[in-house]
């Protein structure tokens, strides 16, 4: 179950790697929202659509702030998702349009597509994805293309509808231009601490388990915050290049720094996903109820060592968790966002029920949200391109 608090949510960025887009005959007649879609692209451009693509939306199972230091989460595929009919056209124009007022339309020539940071616009998700695939194959002569976008995906919620967004937009682009898009490889660094990009590459280095690493931060983190001296004289630098070459522009006034905290949540979430794979692989008969207890686990960690939630939040999990969801956790990296549940088929229409009523009917600015972002959803399925039989 799925369920947007309070707070500001994050969109994080979406990255795809495949051979190429699993592509599938349907009969556009059979699928309610398919054939609305083409019906409208008839009327918005007064052709048919050669092909569809699919991305859905994802939510994090367990795996918060972990990924960037180099370990693996644990997403999940949800049933909503984005669909873009597509018409590749003869002309050097892109076209853009919505089926959703809110979102304008937008035209550009493909030979020329430049995207305005200062002006967060929708089309620019697209945009990027375009010129993912431009830039990678390093090509030159895009064919222009009329799109019309169809999404479910509730936005700002932590559930990656702007990365949806993208990887539609790099699939239109493979399919229009007849490309498959290859595998990205990385690239390990030394251990030396001024080129270490990651925790992960400092575990490999040393060969240590995860187990050993919360060991580790143990012995070498003291728990009280760490100040700016403190840290220029532990890596014996000047406090010009600890800002300068360590701090980012966004951290170049921090005082304090909770090394400590930091390092044992990333260290023990990413125990955490492990150990949510092994179950779900193994599948013990009390299963559910682990898999429910890593939840808590994670979300205990990212509310008081990471400190990524927000009163609203704990509350919207707290509720969950009341009404007989095994487990509930902020998820899209937190401060503000979105809550996953897990919860049994039998027990989910009292849950949601009970949770509209206590947390989203007792505040007026929540009923509202509610009709939008309270839903239920069952692993859904990856990208694909729609062809019609």
């Amino acid at each position: 179950m799925i369920a947007r608090g309070s707070g500001r949510g994050r969109e994080e960025a979406g990255a795809m790697a495949a051979e190429g887009p699993d592509t599938r005959l349907i009969q556009v007649a059979e699928h309610p929202r398919l054939l609305k879609l083409k019906e409208m692209f008839v009327s918005k451009f007064g052709s048919i659509p050669e092909f569809y693509v699919r991305a859905p939306g994802r939510v994090n199972l367990i795996g918060e702030h972990i990924d960037y230091c180099g370990y693996a989460v644990l997403p999940m595929a949800v049933e909503q998702d984005i669909l873009i009919a597509v018409e590749p056209v003869k002309s050097q124009m892109l076209h853009l349009a919505n089926t959703d007022p809110l979102y304008p339309d937008f035209s550009t020539r493909i030979d020329n597509v430049h995207i305005d940071k200062t002006k967060p616009q929708w089309h620019n998700y697209f945009l990027c994805g375009l010129k993912g695939i431009q830039e990678h194959f390093n090509l030159r002569n895009l064919t222009g293309m009329n799109c019309l976008l169809d999404g479910i995906i509730p936005p700002s919620s932590g559930l990656s509808s702007s990365s949806a967004l993208v990887c539609c937009a790099g699939l239109v682009t493979l399919k229009a231009n007849r490309l498959s898009l290859s595998k990205f490889l990385a690239k390990y660094k030394g251990l030396q601490w001024n080129k270490a990009l990651c925790l992960e590459e400092v575990q490999i280095k040393l060969g240590l388990s995860l187990e050993e690493m919360l060991l580790l931060v143990e012995e070498v983190f003291h728990s009280e915050p760490y100040s700016q001296e403190e840290v220029c004289n532990y890596l014996d630098i000047s406090l010009e290049k600890l800002k300068t070459q360590i701090l980012c522009k966004n951290t170049q006034d921090v005082l304090l720094f909770k090394l400590y905290q930091r390092a044992k949540h990333v260290f023990s979430e990413a125990a955490r996903v492990l150990q949510f794979k092994k179950i779900c692989e193994e599948a013990p008969a009390n299963a559910i109820q682990l898999l429910g207890d890593l939840m808590n686990q994670s979300h205990v960690s990212c509310k008081n060592l990471y400190e990524c939630s927000c009163p609203e939040l704990d509350r919207l999990v707290d509720v969950c968790r009341q009404f007989g969801a095994q487990g509930s956790r902020l998820t899209g990296a937190g401060w503000g966002g979105c809550a996953v549940s897990l919860v049994p088929t039998d027990k989910l229409p009292d849950l949601l029920a009970n949770v509209q009523e206590t947390y989203y009917q007792s505040s007026q600015g929540r009923s509202a949200v509610e009709k939008r972002c309270l839903f239920a959803t069952r692993p859904g399925g990856g990208a694909l391109v729609f062809l019609e039989a």
